[in-house]
């Protein structure tokens, strides 16, 4: 499972002019599920989404996590993260999930993070998306589970 992770002010996601997900201060994550994932990378993954020290402390060091700061979460399936981009001119997805087992793992770690956390929201698997963000500094990471 493969995450982009982004420490933003403001998020959303639009589908066919509907905003389906938005959120204020927190983070957006793109998500990937590769081939071979499954339970023990969605719980990893949601842990550390939601542990994961990107927030400033007091001194301005980043120390506090989503669960300290209670920022909102939007999860966004993103399948294109998982692509073999190391030969030719145009990626190859061989090394994504399938869309089946894609849907099936996003949507346990959507779960998952809802049961662990009170502001998640999220964009629409296999739909055509126009994610909007305010990125905070900015502040990117990419995380592998």
């Amino acid at each position: 499972m493969i995450s982009l992770l982004q420490r933003v002010t403001s998020a959303s996601v639009v589908v066919d002019n509907e905003t389906v997900g938005a959120i204020d201060a927190g983070l957006l994550v793109l998500l990937a599920v590769e081939p071979g994932d499954g339970e023990a990378q969605a719980q990893r993954m949601c842990e550390r989404l939601l542990g994961y020290r990107v927030f400033p402390d007091d001194a301005g060091k980043m120390n506090l996590s989503l669960a300290d700061t209670g920022g909102g979460l939007l999860l966004v399936p993103q399948f294109t993260l998982a692509a073999d981009t190391r030969k030719g001119m145009r990626p190859s997805f061989t090394t994504a999930a399938s869309p089946e087992e894609g849907r099936r793992w996003f949507e346990r770690l959507v779960e998952l993070a809802r049961a662990a956390h009170p502001r998640v929201a999220t964009g629409r698997f296999g739909a055509h998306m126009h994610v909007r963000l305010v990125n905070d500094g900015p502040v990117t990471f990419w995380l592998h589970a």
